[in-house]
């Protein structure tokens, strides 16, 4: 591949609707890889660490996922199920036995080889009493697991799961190298196409390509993750091309202003996170669906999303992306009404109101979301209290661990994730036995008809209920350098996926 130097003049800002500050293009100054073929991506959150098999936040898994770390199967860029460290698979007639033949001649970044064995560790790690994965719910249905040999690992479930596959192909389920488990927060160790080099706490991670790789080699020589969580700092490092690709820029009010440079594409793509404002319905006043559907009509979604978004985005009425085949449109069924709003709270005992606190982590769609909730809520006597919170760290605490919050607003950025209402614990405080027999009803469906009658319930039965507030579905707002291919335009898993992308000239 030739050699190509990136060029790093700061373009004129002419064209932006506000002046990027100078403390944004500082951010800028550490300077950026030239090795040739290399792509530097951003991304507004930084993890707390680098294995996506710990802890709950997506951050982790929009660095390593696909470029560090690989699973048995995979999620395409289409949304479909392909193998990855499995060829194939079968699954037995009763839904209770998934096999799979695992990929010969695979080593991890440390040279130990991947095998049965390994895949065994891992999926026990995950179910384990002690696990820490953020989404273990998903994974225990796996009763154990059996290796005939070495290249085969069998999966014996307790019940029908038929999203089980779906789950293994996300960055919770990643293959773990046993002897790297207590490394991995710090300096990942996968299958992947790029080895980890280095963490620059409170800037980036950097990535090589991995000679040894068991699949077709990268292009790339080499990646770099930059962690810029200021949307102006965002915008500067775009125009300077000091970040080639951002496939989540967070400045919907700036995006527009990137079509003028032909030096850059972008598109407006589509993904699976839902925004929602959450409420703890074992809290009063919360734990009355009157109150919660009141709050609900006293949103106009359009207005809320014209604000936060720019008008990119679209209106949901239950947990679930219109990305999604099985999406049912249901934002008619409590649409913005302040008459039978004021009605409903005055029958729940709150005829003037009421006053609660908004747990707002930082991230710039939900404090200017929670500002605008604020404002309308007041049309019907409500007092919102908007109180910061740190995300990750705090908020995962506070409001995901210890459910020490009234109301918070959140991205739910996980596919088919409307599962999340059927978990106990979990930190809505939710509890509907209707609602999770459909869960299990979903799960033992053997045709592809059943699965969406049962996500359809699920779907009603929650837009009736609102134990969150369903806001909208976030576009997925993407930058990159013109001169690149390969980068995802939409979002079936929240990530950077850096694998086909290349310098075209």
């Amino acid at each position: 591949m030739p050699y190509r130097l990136k060029s790093h003049r700061l373009k004129p800002f002419k064209n932006f609707a506000c002046v990027v500050s100078a403390a944004a293009l500082i951010a800028l100054a550490p300077a950026v890889s030239l090795a040739a073929g290399s792509v530097t991506f951003g991304q507004p959150v930084e993890p707390a660490g680098l294995d996506p098999t710990v802890g709950s936040a997506v951050a982790s898994g929009e660095v390593t996922w696909q470029n560090i770390f690989e699973g048995l199967v995979a999620v395409d860029r289409d949304g479909n199920i392909v193998p990855q460290l499995a060829t194939d698979w079968t699954i037995s007639d009763d839904g209770l036995s998934y096999t799979f033949n695992l990929r010969p001649d695979v080593t991890f970044h440390n040279g130990v080889a991947f095998d049965s064995s390994v895949a065994k560790f891992t999926i026990e790690r995950i179910i384990s009493d002690d696990s820490t994965n953020g989404q273990k719910a998903y994974y225990t249905v796996i009763e154990s697991v059996d290796t005939p040999d070495s290249g085969t690992v069998v999966l014996h479930l307790s019940r029908p799961s038929s999203n089980l596959l779906y789950w293994l192909g996300f960055p919770t389920a990643v293959m773990v190298e046993p002897s790297s488990v207590e490394t991995n927060k710090s300096a990942p160790v996968g299958t992947g196409p790029f080895k980890f080099d280095e963490w620059r706490k409170g800037d980036r991670v950097l990535m090589s390509a991995y000679d040894g790789y068991w699949g077709e080699k990268p292009a790339l020589d080499a990646v770099t993750a930059r962690f810029i969580s200021d949307p102006q700092a965002q915008a500067a490092a775009i125009m300077s091309h000091d970040v080639d690709v951002f496939g989540k820029f967070e400045a919907p009010e700036l995006f527009a202003n990137f079509k003028s440079d032909d030096s850059l594409t972008t598109h407006v793509g589509v993904g699976e996170m839902e925004v929602i404002a959450g409420m703890n319905n074992q809290r009063p006043p919360f734990d009355d669906i009157r109150v919660r559907q009141a709050l609900m009509m006293a949103v106009d979604r359009p207005t809320l999303i014209q604000g936060v978004e720019s008008g990119f985005g679209t209106p949901i009425g239950s947990h679930f992306s219109p990305a999604s085949p099985y999406y049912v449109d249901l934002t008619d069924e409590y649409s913005m009404n302040l008459e039978k709003a004021a009605e409903l709270l005055a029958e729940a005992g709150y005829p003037d109101g009421f006053e609660f606190t908004m747990k707002v982590p930082t991230r710039s769609y939900a404090t200017r979301s929670a500002e605008i909730l604020q404002a309308l809520f007041l049309q019907i006597g409500v007092m919102a209290k908007i109180e910061s919170s740190d995300f990750p760290a705090t908020w995962i605490q506070d409001v995901f661990k210890d459910t020490n919050y009234d109301m918070t607003i959140i991205g739910h950025a996980e596919a088919l994730d409307i599962g999340i209402y059927a978990r106990h614990p979990y930190y809505f405080n939710y509890n509907n036995p209707e609602f999770d027999a459909v869960m299990h009803e979903i799960d033992a469906a053997v045709t592809p008809e059943a699965r969406a009658e049962g996500f359809k319930k699920a779907q009603k039965i929650i837009a009736h209920d609102m134990p969150a507030l369903f806001l909208y579905s976030a576009p997925k707002l993407s930058v990159w350098d013109a001169k690149l291919t390969g980068v995802w335009e939409n979002g079936p898993v929240p990530s950077n996926d850096m694998t086909d992308v290349r310098w075209t000239q």
